[in-house]
Protein backbone atom coordinates (compact mmCIF):
# COMPACT_ATOMS: atom_id res chain seq x y z
CA UNK A 1 0.00 0.00 0.00
CA UNK A 2 1.34 3.46 -0.91
CA UNK A 3 1.73 5.83 2.03
CA UNK A 4 0.45 9.39 1.78
CA UNK A 5 3.11 11.82 2.97
CA UNK A 6 2.20 14.41 5.65
CA UNK A 7 2.63 17.37 3.31
CA UNK A 8 0.27 15.70 0.84
CA UNK A 9 -2.31 15.31 3.60
CA UNK A 10 -1.91 18.99 4.49
CA UNK A 11 -2.37 19.94 0.84
CA UNK A 12 -5.55 17.89 0.66
CA UNK A 13 -6.88 19.52 3.82
CA UNK A 14 -6.14 23.00 2.51
CA UNK A 15 -7.73 22.18 -0.82
CA UNK A 16 -10.83 20.93 0.95
CA UNK A 17 -10.96 24.09 3.04
CA UNK A 18 -10.64 26.28 -0.06
CA UNK A 19 -13.44 24.36 -1.73
CA UNK A 20 -15.65 25.09 1.27
CA UNK A 21 -14.89 28.81 1.25
CA UNK A 22 -18.01 30.80 0.58
CA UNK A 23 -19.40 34.30 0.35
CA UNK A 24 -19.48 36.04 3.69
CA UNK A 25 -22.69 37.85 4.65
CA UNK A 26 -21.71 39.85 7.72
CA UNK A 27 -24.31 42.00 9.52
CA UNK A 28 -23.25 45.63 9.94
CA UNK A 29 -25.21 47.90 12.26
CA UNK A 30 -25.01 51.61 12.98
CA UNK A 31 -27.16 54.33 14.54
CA UNK A 32 -28.26 57.84 13.64
CA UNK A 33 -30.47 60.09 15.75
CA UNK A 34 -32.03 57.13 17.55
CA UNK A 35 -32.56 55.03 14.41
CA UNK A 36 -30.77 51.69 14.11
CA UNK A 37 -29.63 50.58 10.66
CA UNK A 38 -28.85 47.05 9.52
CA UNK A 39 -26.73 46.48 6.41
CA UNK A 40 -24.84 43.46 5.11
CA UNK A 41 -21.16 43.20 4.18
CA UNK A 42 -20.68 40.74 1.32
CA UNK A 43 -17.40 39.30 0.06
CA UNK A 44 -15.61 36.09 -0.87
CA UNK A 45 -13.50 34.93 2.07
CA UNK A 46 -11.44 32.63 -0.15
CA UNK A 47 -9.57 35.69 -1.41
CA UNK A 48 -7.15 37.19 1.11
CA UNK A 49 -6.00 40.15 -0.98
CA UNK A 50 -7.48 43.57 -0.31
CA UNK A 51 -9.85 44.67 -3.03
CA UNK A 52 -12.06 47.66 -3.89
CA UNK A 53 -14.92 48.44 -1.57
CA UNK A 54 -18.34 49.21 -3.04
CA UNK A 55 -21.28 50.79 -1.28
CA UNK A 56 -24.39 49.29 -2.86
CA UNK A 57 -27.74 51.02 -2.33
CA UNK A 58 -30.59 48.74 -3.46
CA UNK A 59 -33.96 49.55 -4.96
CA UNK A 60 -36.81 51.00 -2.94
CA UNK A 61 -37.41 47.59 -1.35
CA UNK A 62 -34.20 48.11 0.62
CA UNK A 63 -32.16 45.29 2.14
CA UNK A 64 -33.75 42.02 0.97
CA UNK A 65 -32.58 38.52 0.13
CA UNK A 66 -32.83 39.42 -3.56
CA UNK A 67 -30.62 42.48 -3.04
CA UNK A 68 -28.11 40.42 -1.04
CA UNK A 69 -27.93 37.86 -3.84
CA UNK A 70 -27.31 40.64 -6.36
CA UNK A 71 -24.54 42.01 -4.12
CA UNK A 72 -23.01 38.53 -3.94
CA UNK A 73 -23.04 38.17 -7.72
CA UNK A 74 -21.43 41.57 -8.27
CA UNK A 75 -18.86 41.11 -5.50
CA UNK A 76 -17.49 37.79 -6.73
CA UNK A 77 -13.79 37.69 -5.97
CA UNK A 78 -13.34 41.30 -7.07
CA UNK A 79 -15.08 43.52 -4.50
CA UNK A 80 -16.18 43.86 -0.91
CA UNK A 81 -19.73 45.24 -0.92
CA UNK A 82 -21.70 46.89 1.85
CA UNK A 83 -25.39 46.49 1.07
CA UNK A 84 -26.67 49.71 2.58
CA UNK A 85 -29.74 50.27 4.71
CA UNK A 86 -31.02 53.86 4.37
CA UNK A 87 -34.41 53.25 5.99
CA UNK A 88 -33.68 51.78 9.42
CA UNK A 89 -33.59 48.16 10.55
CA UNK A 90 -37.33 47.93 11.25
CA UNK A 91 -38.43 49.29 7.85
CA UNK A 92 -38.70 46.61 5.17
CA UNK A 93 -41.38 47.40 2.54
CA UNK A 94 -43.38 44.38 1.41
CA UNK A 95 -45.25 45.94 -1.53
CA UNK A 96 -44.88 48.69 -4.10
CA UNK A 97 -47.31 50.81 -2.10
CA UNK A 98 -45.25 50.46 1.06
CA UNK A 99 -42.02 51.11 -0.82
CA UNK A 100 -43.49 54.27 -2.37
CA UNK A 101 -44.49 55.55 1.06
CA UNK A 102 -41.04 54.73 2.41
CA UNK A 103 -39.07 56.66 -0.22
CA UNK A 104 -41.31 59.73 -0.31
CA UNK A 105 -39.62 61.45 2.67
CA UNK A 106 -36.23 61.04 0.99
CA UNK A 107 -37.33 62.71 -2.23
CA UNK A 108 -39.06 65.45 -0.26
CA UNK A 109 -35.93 66.07 1.84
CA UNK A 110 -32.79 65.40 -0.14
CA UNK A 111 -30.61 66.47 2.78
CA UNK A 112 -31.97 63.39 4.57
CA UNK A 113 -31.00 61.20 1.63
CA UNK A 114 -27.52 62.68 1.49
CA UNK A 115 -26.99 62.29 5.24
CA UNK A 116 -28.14 58.67 5.27
CA UNK A 117 -26.08 57.62 2.25
CA UNK A 118 -22.99 59.35 3.65
CA UNK A 119 -23.45 57.52 6.96
CA UNK A 120 -23.62 54.23 5.08
CA UNK A 121 -20.48 55.13 3.13
CA UNK A 122 -18.70 55.83 6.42
CA UNK A 123 -19.67 52.33 7.57
CA UNK A 124 -18.13 50.81 4.46
CA UNK A 125 -14.84 52.53 5.20
CA UNK A 126 -14.97 51.46 8.85
CA UNK A 127 -15.17 47.79 7.80
CA UNK A 128 -11.61 47.94 6.42
CA UNK A 129 -10.38 47.16 9.94
CA UNK A 130 -11.74 43.60 9.69
CA UNK A 131 -12.53 43.00 6.00
CA UNK A 132 -10.16 43.00 2.98
CA UNK A 133 -11.10 46.48 1.72
CA UNK A 134 -8.58 48.67 -0.09
CA UNK A 135 -9.42 52.16 1.16
CA UNK A 136 -7.64 53.66 -1.85
CA UNK A 137 -10.28 52.11 -4.13
CA UNK A 138 -13.82 52.97 -3.08
CA UNK A 139 -16.95 53.44 -5.17
CA UNK A 140 -20.74 53.33 -4.90
CA UNK A 141 -23.39 51.68 -7.03
CA UNK A 142 -27.16 52.00 -6.78
CA UNK A 143 -30.35 50.72 -8.35
CA UNK A 144 -33.58 52.71 -8.85
CA UNK A 145 -33.96 54.63 -5.56
CA UNK A 146 -30.41 53.53 -4.80
CA UNK A 147 -29.22 55.07 -8.06
CA UNK A 148 -30.62 58.40 -6.94
CA UNK A 149 -28.91 57.99 -3.59
CA UNK A 150 -25.43 57.32 -5.00
CA UNK A 151 -25.74 60.30 -7.34
CA UNK A 152 -26.49 62.38 -4.26
CA UNK A 153 -23.48 60.82 -2.54
CA UNK A 154 -21.35 62.12 -5.40
CA UNK A 155 -23.04 65.53 -5.27
CA UNK A 156 -22.19 65.76 -1.57
CA UNK A 157 -18.48 65.70 -2.45
CA UNK A 158 -17.73 62.26 -1.01
CA UNK A 159 -14.18 61.01 -1.47
CA UNK A 160 -14.65 58.03 -3.76
CA UNK A 161 -13.37 57.04 -7.17
CA UNK A 162 -16.67 56.45 -8.93
CA UNK A 163 -20.43 56.14 -8.68
CA UNK A 164 -22.61 54.05 -10.98
CA UNK A 165 -26.37 54.58 -11.11
CA UNK A 166 -28.63 51.95 -12.68
CA UNK A 167 -32.08 53.24 -13.74
CA UNK A 168 -31.87 55.82 -10.94
CA UNK A 169 -33.69 59.10 -10.60
CA UNK A 170 -31.70 61.90 -12.26
CA UNK A 171 -33.30 64.98 -10.72
CA UNK A 172 -31.71 66.99 -7.92
CA UNK A 173 -32.96 69.60 -5.47
CA UNK A 174 -29.85 71.74 -6.07
CA UNK A 175 -27.93 71.56 -9.38
CA UNK A 176 -25.17 73.71 -7.88
CA UNK A 177 -24.10 70.77 -5.71
CA UNK A 178 -22.56 69.19 -8.80
CA UNK A 179 -19.55 71.45 -8.37
CA UNK A 180 -18.60 69.31 -5.34
CA UNK A 181 -18.42 66.05 -7.30
CA UNK A 182 -15.05 64.29 -7.02
CA UNK A 183 -16.12 60.87 -8.27
CA UNK A 184 -16.40 59.72 -11.86
CA UNK A 185 -20.13 59.52 -12.55
CA UNK A 186 -21.77 56.89 -14.74
CA UNK A 187 -25.58 56.94 -15.04
CA UNK A 188 -27.40 54.33 -17.12
CA UNK A 189 -31.12 54.58 -17.86
CA UNK A 190 -33.57 52.88 -20.18
CA UNK A 191 -34.63 54.86 -23.24
CA UNK A 192 -38.28 54.09 -22.48
CA UNK A 193 -38.10 54.79 -18.74
CA UNK A 194 -40.96 57.25 -18.31
CA UNK A 195 -40.09 57.91 -14.68
CA UNK A 196 -36.47 59.04 -15.05
CA UNK A 197 -35.86 60.04 -18.67
CA UNK A 198 -37.91 63.28 -18.52
CA UNK A 199 -35.09 64.63 -16.30
CA UNK A 200 -32.30 63.55 -18.66
CA UNK A 201 -31.65 66.94 -20.26
CA UNK A 202 -31.51 68.72 -16.90
CA UNK A 203 -29.17 66.04 -15.57
CA UNK A 204 -26.80 66.49 -18.49
CA UNK A 205 -26.89 70.27 -18.04
CA UNK A 206 -26.03 69.73 -14.37
CA UNK A 207 -23.10 67.47 -15.26
CA UNK A 208 -21.86 69.86 -17.94
CA UNK A 209 -21.72 72.63 -15.35
CA UNK A 210 -19.68 70.43 -13.02
CA UNK A 211 -16.03 69.53 -13.32
CA UNK A 212 -16.83 65.84 -13.10
CA UNK A 213 -15.75 63.08 -15.45
CA UNK A 214 -19.21 61.79 -16.32
CA UNK A 215 -21.08 59.64 -18.76
CA UNK A 216 -24.81 59.24 -19.33
CA UNK A 217 -25.80 56.13 -21.24
CA UNK A 218 -29.24 55.35 -22.61
CA UNK A 219 -30.08 51.68 -23.18
CA UNK A 220 -32.43 51.19 -26.09
CA UNK A 221 -35.75 49.37 -25.67
CA UNK A 222 -35.35 49.25 -21.88
CA UNK A 223 -37.78 50.62 -19.31
CA UNK A 224 -37.33 51.19 -15.59
CA UNK A 225 -35.95 48.38 -13.34
CA UNK A 226 -34.00 46.66 -16.13
CA UNK A 227 -31.62 44.97 -13.63
CA UNK A 228 -34.33 43.91 -11.17
CA UNK A 229 -34.92 40.21 -11.89
CA UNK A 230 -38.20 40.06 -9.95
CA UNK A 231 -39.86 42.95 -11.81
CA UNK A 232 -42.10 42.16 -14.79
CA UNK A 233 -44.68 44.95 -15.12
CA UNK A 234 -45.02 47.12 -18.21
CA UNK A 235 -43.18 50.15 -16.85
CA UNK A 236 -40.81 48.37 -14.45
CA UNK A 237 -39.38 45.28 -16.12
CA UNK A 238 -36.25 43.16 -15.99
CA UNK A 239 -34.34 43.10 -19.27
CA UNK A 240 -31.58 40.48 -19.39
CA UNK A 241 -29.82 42.10 -22.36
CA UNK A 242 -29.84 45.59 -20.87
CA UNK A 243 -28.76 44.22 -17.50
CA UNK A 244 -25.81 42.33 -18.98
CA UNK A 245 -24.70 45.37 -20.98
CA UNK A 246 -24.98 47.69 -18.00
CA UNK A 247 -22.97 45.37 -15.76
CA UNK A 248 -20.18 45.16 -18.34
CA UNK A 249 -20.15 48.95 -18.59
CA UNK A 250 -20.03 49.20 -14.78
CA UNK A 251 -17.02 46.89 -14.63
CA UNK A 252 -15.18 48.89 -17.29
CA UNK A 253 -16.01 52.17 -15.54
CA UNK A 254 -14.85 50.95 -12.13
CA UNK A 255 -11.63 49.40 -13.44
CA UNK A 256 -10.70 52.62 -15.24
CA UNK A 257 -11.58 54.77 -12.23
CA UNK A 258 -9.55 52.65 -9.82
CA UNK A 259 -6.60 52.61 -12.24
CA UNK A 260 -6.79 56.36 -12.81
CA UNK A 261 -7.33 55.90 -16.55
CA UNK A 262 -9.62 58.02 -18.74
Amino acid sequence: MRLVRPFCVLALVLAAFAAQAKMVHKPVEWNDAGTRFHGVLVYDDAVAARRPGLLMVPSWYGVTDVAAKKAETIAGKDYVILLADLYGATVRPASDEQAMATVKPFYADRTLMRRRVNLAFAQLKAQAADAPIDLARLAAIGFCFGGTAVLDLARSGAELAAVVSFHGGLATDDPALARHIKARVLAMNGADDRGTMPDADKFMDEMRASRADWEFLVLGNAVHCFTETEQHSAGCRYDARAAARSYRLMQDWLRAAFAGRP
